[in-house]
């Protein structure tokens, strides 16, 4: 098959993840939903529509919002299923409920086409220094064919036998980091509200026993209430905690901190912060702990 990939969806983490593939060899076509965001990658060749992108290429990647952007994009109307050749493959690299990547799984299969779920842990900086994690979900050579893509994207993977269990294994991730943020931000209010300083606090937990990336990644932002620019915004997250819950409940399983962390969030949306940084859901907890709200 071809080494063009058709790399559709050009926000935050598309674009240098596109640039990177270009600048490791590989010929790029981008295209994205809105026009404003597909120009200027370096290396790479835009594309009017998705059947230009996927015309010949050998495999398709797709970096999307939601379910129902990945949806439309693949399965509407001149959409990305479709358009592909057969024996191409496309690798979902959204984060996406595992209903829809079994979904999605079944679709190629019917139409003859390949498909790995492979979403990625990491913001877009790091996306732009090839430091992902990635978590590819499929047939063993399926992921073996797709590996040096992964290779120019990220820093290592962590395979799944299953598009289903690379799905469940982002969102189970996602739930772990969303608890982390919580409990930070419940503690710095804590800490707040009995005269410590947050950031003294922050430094010693982070020096001490809770010294994890996101800790220390999410932790100096909630001490010091500074939620803008996002890394990854807070309305995605709520998405991703929401997904998270309902393929609980379609296992049986509660989750509890992820009930609270997506009541705080989605509090947070309401009030019209949900380009924030997610670290920003520490605003609410601040303000339902009594201590002065975050200005924009």
């Amino acid at each position: 098959m071809s080494d063009t990939i058709a790399f559709l969806g050009l926000g935050r983490m598309g674009r240098p993840m596109a640039a990177n593939l270009a600048a490791a060899g590989f010929t790029v076509r981008t295209w994205n939903r809105s026009r404003r965001a597909d120009q200027g990658i370096a290396g790479t060749v835009r594309a009017d529509s998705i059947a230009e992108a996927a015309s010949g290429a050998g495999f398709a990647i797709t970096m999307l919002a939601d379910d129902r952007a990945l949806k439309e994009v693949t399965l509407g109307a001149d959409g990305l299923l479709s358009a592909l050749a057969p024996g191409a493959v496309h690798i979902s690299m959204s984060t996406i409920s595992p209903a829809l990547a079994d979904r999605l799984a079944r679709e190629h299969i019917a139409a003859g086409r390949d498909f790995i779920a492979a979403p990625v842990f990491g913001r877009p900086d790091a996306a732009a220094a090839r430091r992902l994690w990635i978590v590819p979900g499929g047939e063993a050579d399926l992921l073996a064919r797709a590996e040096p893509i992964f290779a120019a994207l990220g820093q290592g993977t962590w395979p799944t036998a299953t598009a289903h269990g690379a799905a469940l294994t982002k969102l189970i991730g996602n739930f772990l980091l969303a608890a982390t943020v919580e409990a930070l931000a419940e503690a710095f209010a804590l800490a707040e509200r009995g005269g410590l300083d947050p950031r003294k606090l922050q430094q010693m937990l982070a020096g001490t026993l809770f010294g994890s990336p996101a800790v220390k990644g999410y932790g100096p932002r909630i001490a010091t209430t500074e939620f803008q620019p996002a890394g990854f915004a807070l309305r995605l997250a709520l998405k991703d905690v929401t997904l998270a819950l309902g393929a609980a409940e379609s296992l049986g399983v509660a989750l509890p901190f992820a009930e609270v962390a997506r009541d705080h969030l989605a509090a947070a949306d309401r009030e019209g912060r949900g380009d924030w940084d997610w670290a920003g859901v520490g605003s609410v907890v601040r303000e339902r702990a009594g201590l002065p709200p975050v200005r924009a």
